[in-house]
């Protein structure tokens, strides 16, 4: 079984971690406050560019690379033909869209020999950041005479919008802002976004996604997870909908990839979109992830993924319709038992504790700020226990209710139930059965109700059994109370009779609701108990989490006040909240053990060591690549009979952060960050510089992979190839953008395989 054989092999490498006071290292810093706070320090750990090189609003600096990607990942601008590279889970949705069984890419891979032949991908988007400004003052005016949060809220909501209309007016920019320290600042974003993505190049998911759930999370790391997308634009070079007549978007600035490679200590720079960190929870906090809710959903996706698991082996069709949903539960499973495990080894909870004890004892020498602060602790335990029953609840019915994909399905339609209730205009409604229509085909083009019924049986018996019966809806209580908790036969009821079940039936259920039928979903049972589940949500379970958190939002606005406060020499970063940042720290190894040391990079030897481990599925690998192995042939891009394929640094990130380019001093790409390690899962909520790294793809090794396995050397040569000058070829440096960067000629690059085959040759002889 899945499960058994990755918690086998995590428990071999598991070891003790600490949490250390903040190092420079850690932080994901804001780009236009990097000269105030981060210049000097970048610059003195290595750094050869100014703050403005990174983040400028006059001239083209790297922010202008680096795109949010589908608003869930990070990409890199690599060519002056809008390529653009993230990792190949990024990607990974388009890539299986595009597959069918006959033409299978998730297995065999895609390239696009021609512009002509690059896939379209609708809904899919690229964002540029144009500018960053500090707009708390406009968004803060008038919120200290609110009476409430809630009223606090909408004071800030009404100015944030008002504030946005102002700043795009007459353009075709976006302007996004959200708040940062609990809501005591606020900055505004205006973008661009580019709507005509098209898919390039994947390699296939043996190199794509090698090491699997296997690896996931893991040092060391071999897989070469990039995939290749093309930005098109309209004209003027501005963004538009997809069209044939679109061209190849031009970038203010592409990224120089570097085939000097990394070394220990070297100075990198991670840019991009990190999704969410809790680094100032208090302990009450931490408590309630590791004690109630991580152990919770855990145990609800390893009885998914088993299910799936079985599935997908049985059936080529199911493995297609469900490798990304797969992938997506199984990553932050084994990220939740991970950080789980790192919580209570680093101490973390007794760590908090004394840090909020040391915050009292500051709060009480002082009779003012005895006043300001002197019942927070209080209120913040006040506040989570009140949450007792309520973060348990939303857990199960967002992971084992909702993680039943028919439950899930079935409540969007609550709508279209509420506007029938309510007795809406009938055009009204025809225009959201339109909607429902519009999005069934996406919906069951990867849905299989064989094994979601399976699914079934075993969430909704977690549900019953798992939670005290009073946390329960009445639907869910009564069905497990009349079979002791067995949902077998209200699965075999609600899969032969709901019409959700299949795209004909779901037409069919909207005509009749086109036709003036009222009553046909409060018929169907698959809607009659995803409606009980919404109905129990929202009026037993979201009023208290809405009300306690509105709450625990003020009280961390105030915390967040003393601690800074306290700490006046002490650099403060945000959280994450999927806004551009800026990471840095340098190329190192860590110590998972006692005696034992990582080193911090592999080649493509630890891929065939691991390729040769028998009854390993996620070690399979192409026989291509084992050819390319053999003969040594790794063109340019191999390094002293090696070839590099991924490295680790220091640098602190998080979900968004993949795809995120890393980048070297110089301003040269050098790598794509794609993970982190299983020891340092926990830096979400606590960063310990000794153990946490990022975990990247070697820049050399994609190009490798493009080139020599994939024969799509037309996509390199768009490429800007530099290295540094003790090879003799010109050094790029990437803060004259305005000017053209060379690329290596044909015969440099000759000259390059030349001289890798020599050393090759001498290292053979020497052996």
């Amino acid at each position: 079984m899945i499960s058994k054989r990755i918690f086998a092999f995590i428990a071999a490498v598991w070891l003790s971690i600490g949490i250390s006071s903040a190092r420079p290292d850690e932080g994901m810093w804001l780009p236009m406050l990097l000269k105030q706070l981060n210049e000097s320090d970048m610059q003195k750990k290595g750094l050869k560019l100014s703050a403005d090189d990174i983040y400028s609003v006059n001239q083209s600096s790297l922010k202008d690379a680096i795109v949010s990607f589908g608003g869930f990942c990070t990409g890199e601008m690599i060519s002056s033909e809008g390529l653009l590279l993230t990792n190949h889970h990024c990607g990974y949705g388009q890539i299986q869209q595009h597959s069918s069984v006959e033409n299978d890419y998730l297995t065999k891979g895609f390239w696009a020999m021609t512009k002509e032949q690059e896939l379209p991908n609708p809904g899919l988007t690229a964002t540029f950041i144009v500018r960053m400004e500090d707009v708390t003052k406009q968004i803060l005016a008038g919120a200290n005479a609110a009476k409430s949060e809630a009223e606090r809220e909408a004071i800030i909501q009404k100015n944030i919008a008002k504030v946005a209309k102002e700043s795009t007016a007459g353009t075709h920019y976006d302007a996004v802002i959200k708040p940062y320290f609990y809501g005591n600042e606020y900055y505004m974003y205006i973008t661009e976004t580019y709507k005509d993505i098209r898919m390039v190049g994947a390699p296939p998911s043996s190199i794509g996604k090698f090491g699997g759930d296997t690896d996931n999370w893991m040092w060391p790391r071999h897989t070469g997870d990039f995939s290749l997308f093309r930005i098109y634009a309209g004209p003027n070079n501005e963004p538009a909908e997809y069209s044939p007549n679109n061209k190849p978007y031009k970038p203010k600035h592409h990224l120089p990839i570097s085939l000097s490679g990394v070394k220990e200590n070297d100075f990198t720079l991670v840019f991009g979109f990190p999704g969410r960190t809790n680094e100032y929870l208090t302990s009450h906090a931490i408590e309630d992830i590791y004690e109630v809710s991580n152990p919770a959903k855990i145990n609800i996706r390893d009885t998914k993924l088993q299910i799936l698991d079985k599935d997908m082996k049985a059936s080529d069709a199911v493995r297609i319709q469900y490798a990304a949903k797969y992938a997506s539960i199984a990553n932050y499973w084994k990220k939740w038992t991970g950080e789980n495990r790192g919580l209570k080894k680093a101490n973390a909870i007794e760590k908090k504790q004394e840090l909020e004890r040391q915050f009292m004892s500051w709060v009480n020498a002082d009779p003012t700020r005895k006043q300001e602060y002197g019942n927070l602790m209080t209120e913040f335990e006040k506040n989570y226990k009140a949450l007792d029953g309520i973060t348990i609840s939303r857990d199960y019915i967002m992971e084992a209710a909702n993680g039943v994909e028919l439950i899930r399905y079935a409540s969007g339609f609550g709508k279209l139930q509420e506007m029938i209730a309510a007795k809406a205009p009938q055009a009204e409604i025809n225009a959201q059965v339109e909607r429902l229509e519009n999005g069934a085909a996406g919906f069951f083009k990867n849905y299989n109700a064989p094994t979601d019924k399976k699914v079934f049986v075993a969430l909704m018996g977690m549900y019953y059994n798992d939670l005290d019966k009073k946390l329960l809806p009445e639907a869910v209580r009564t069905a497990g109370a009349k079979t002791k908790g067995d949902f077998t036969k209200l699965a075999d009821e609600i899969y032969s009779k709901s019409r959700l079940t299949s795209e004909a039936g779901v037409k069919k259920l909207l005509a009749d609701v086109k036709a003036g039928k009222t009553d046909v979903l409060q018929k169907d049972p698959a809607f009659a108990l995803s409606n009980a589940i919404d109905m129990h949500y929202r009026t037993q379970v979201l009023p208290t989490y809405t009300a306690v958190n509105d709450n625990l939002n003020l009280l961390y606005r105030k915390y967040i006040t003393g601690l800074r406060a306290m700490q006046q020499d002490k650099k403060f970063y945000p959280d994450a909240n999927s806004t551009l940042r800026v990471a840095y720290g340098k190329v190192e190894p860590y110590e998972p053990l006692d005696g034992v040391t990582y080193n911090y990079y592999t080649t493509l030897e630890g891929i065939m060591e691991k390729a040769a481990m028998t009854g390993v599925e996620d070690y399979v690998i192409p026989e291509k690549l084992r050819e390319l192995y053999e003969k040594k042939d790794y063109g340019p891009y191999g390094m002293n009979g090696e070839m590099p394929v991924g490295f680790i640094a220091s640098n602190h990130t998080t979900g968004g952060n993949s795809g995120s380019p890393v980048i070297n001093a110089n301003g040269q790409l050098i790598g794509t960050n794609f993970d982190r390690n299983w020891e340092g899962t926990m830096s979400d909520i606590a960063y310990n510089p000794d153990q946490v790294r990022n975990i990247a793809v070697d820049a050399r090794y994609m190009l490798f992979i493009v080139d020599k396995f994939a024969g799509a050397g037309h996509l390199v040569k768009e490429m800007t190839l530099v290295t540094d000058n003790t090879s003799g070829l010109p050094q790029v440096d990437a803060r004259k953008t305005a000017e053209p960067t060379k690329e290596l000629s044909k015969k440099e690059k000759r000259k390059l395989e030349k001289a890798a085959k020599k050393k090759k040759k001498e290292a053979a002889e020497v052996n």
